[in-house]
């Protein structure tokens, strides 16, 4: 019919379009900080995978400074860490990042990293934070805090056993029981 214009849908398209190389690794040997490894799942309501998704991170380096020209500091941001990051996720719904232990930016609490999620079917990303377990920081956090108490833990990465680097695990689940807390921006 004349005018009629056929059905869209977003994605499955970030693996392709989006993902280049090796992007989720935003360090090199000569990176300042504590060298880390972030991993989890992108899962939807059911607690099922999502395999077709991309996490996005951006940070600062181990000193609290963004290696970005709109970043007051940036002269003093590590120049060997890149702060951005992408990973697909995989079959089974996992991501991995190798990244560095944020510092805590000037004039903030805690250190966090901040995360995108893109999937299939959602029209607007979705943002959250990603904090760690055990930061006193996390205490007097004004974002974190303003958070429901018992919704909190859907922010903290939670160290695990791993060989090598210190590693922390930070599961997205995209809806149900579990919902990571996103941010409206």
């Amino acid at each position: 019919m004349p005018g009629q214009s056929p059905s869209q849908t977003v994605g499955p398209f970030f693996h392709d379009c989006l993902i280049h190389g090796r992007e989720n690794i935003l360090t090199t040997p000569q990176t300042e900080g504590l060298h880390i490894v972030v991993q989890g799942q992108v899962l939807d309501g059911d607690g099922s995978p999502v395999p077709d998704a991309m996490v996005e991170i951006w940070q600062a380096d181990a000193n609290g400074f963004f290696n970005h020209s709109e970043d007051p500091n940036q002269g003093q941001a590590d120049a060997n860490f890149r702060g951005f990051g992408r990973a697909p996720t995989g079959d089974d719904g996992r991501f991995t990042f190798h990244t560095v232990k944020p510092g805590i930016i000037p004039g903030e609490q805690t250190p966090y990293i901040n995360v995108c999620v893109f999937a299939r079917g959602m029209l607007i990303h979705a943002v959250t934070r990603l904090y760690f377990a055990g930061e006193a920081g996390n205490a007097s956090d004004d974002v974190l805090n303003s958070v429901p108490a018992a919704r909190r833990e859907t922010l903290i990465a939670t160290p695990e056993d791993s060989p090598g680097f210190p590693t922390y695990c930070f599961n997205i689940h995209l809806q149900g029981e579990q919902e990571t807390v996103f941010f409206d921006f």
